[in-house]
């Protein structure tokens, strides 16, 4: 598990309850937490997909932390060049079976699930969205870097103070 330097982490009880459990413990760089680049996209994407979610009743993110986990583990990942379920499991995940008016006779399953239809139509939709928002911002303020084996590289050795932070 990579965390960041909290006390919570670095405790002792945490490291014991880490070994006990098998878990190694990694740490990230003092003041440069950005350096645990797979743990802050996993939670960007996880908070986006609980954002779209929950919509206008935030408090409900509780209710909704499976579907995101299932769609997390379910989407297609560059680096992986699969999805996690794939890598995990081996096979592909369980499909969310599809509804076609008709299906059922029984009129509160069938307004059930074209509930269900509609709403995953409009966060697929509002996904797309943040997504496409989220990739406009990241391009205006970061540049590509190439590096090459030997290059030198200058370390800032003060922290900086966190802008994002109230």
């Amino acid at each position: 598990m990579v965390s960041d330097r909290d006390p919570v982490f670095t405790s002792t009880f945490w490291r014991e309850l880490m070994r006990l459990m098998g878990t190694k413990l990694h740490m990230t760089t003092a003041f440069h937490p950005q350096l645990d680049g797979q743990s802050e996209a996993a939670n960007c994407v996880i908070i986006m997909y609980l954002r779209c979610l929950t919509g206008d009743r935030p408090r409900q993110w509780l209710r909704w932390l499976p579907w995101a986990e299932f769609v997390f583990n379910t989407a297609y990942q560059t680096s992986l060049r699969d999805t996690p379920f794939q890598v995990v499991y081996g096979r592909d995940p369980p499909s969310i079976r599809s509804y076609e008016p008709g299906d059922t006779r029984v009129a509160a399953v069938a307004k059930s699930m074209e509930e269900r239809t509609e709403f995953i139509a409009d966060v697929r939709y509002r996904l797309e969205q943040a997504q496409a928002m989220q990739k406009r911002h990241y391009d205006k303020v970061h540049r590509h870097v190439p590096y090459q084996v030997g290059d030198w590289a200058l370390l800032r050795l003060r922290q900086r103070a966190a802008s994002s932070l109230p």
